[in-house]
């Protein structure tokens, strides 16, 4: 009976220095993991880019009115559901205003990237006057002066190609090739004056977006 008693004894012994050691080295596995910044443990993270969603662009489509659905109808050859607000028949031409949209990412040292979204039917007309009276309301050209970051010279394979750097009114920067007379123009000035264009949202006409058209001299 005694040495049944010691074997137990022995036994609970072994399991509770057995379950010990495996804490002991789940503790120490884990003060490993925390201290690698690469490990799942790991939860210090340091984000610093810039995601924004501007209007981009703007379309005009020409299409023919399909089926009728109740207050709704198809339009082809996409066959997009909208309401038939005109009340068209089967058959009729229609255009619509598309619209897209874009996710502006910028990066610490102001790199964009940018992703585009699907078109997007916002209406239908029924002349395509009165569709592109809109559209020119939307997209809307101006000249104006920008502030220019600077311009720098890069050479490749014996090439050299001159580039300027331009700060948009959205506060987004833009890198465009430019040739040997327009650097030597452009070297010493703070400002450049540029063809923007200026896209502005269809829901809230006060948020625009500025994309470079070109060079107003």
């Amino acid at each position: 009976m005694n040495k049944g008693r010691e074997g137990h004894a022995a036994g609970r012994r072994f399991r509770g220095g057995a379950l010990a050691a495996m804490l002991l080295l789940a503790v120490m596995l884990l003060s490993a993991c925390s201290g690698n910044s690469n490990s799942v443990f790991h939860t210090d993270t340091e984000t610093t880019d810039s995601v924004s969603r501007v209007p981009w662009d703007y379309r005009v489509v020409e299409g023919k009115v399909g089926d009728l659905i109740g207050s709704d109808m198809t339009v082809l050859p996409d066959n997009e559901l909208l309401p038939n607000d005109g009340n068209y028949a089967t058959g009729d031409t229609v255009w619509t205003l598309q619209f897209m949209d874009a996710e502006l990412v910028t990066d610490a040292d102001q790199k964009n990237d940018i992703r585009l979204s699907s078109w997007t039917t916002l209406k239908s007309y029924g002349e395509q006057k009165t569709a592109t009276e809109d559209l020119a309301n939307l997209k809307v050209s101006i000249t104006t002066d920008v502030d220019l970051v600077g311009v720098y010279k890069t050479q490749y394979q014996d090439k050299t190609r001159n580039f300027a750097v331009l700060e948009l009114p959205s506060g987004n920067r833009i890198k465009q090739p430019i040739d040997d007379k327009r650097y030597t123009a452009l070297e010493k000035q703070k400002t450049a004056s540029v063809v923007l264009e200026e896209v502005h949202d269809f829901a809230d006409y006060d948020s625009a977006y500025a994309k470079f058209r070109g060079w107003a001299n």
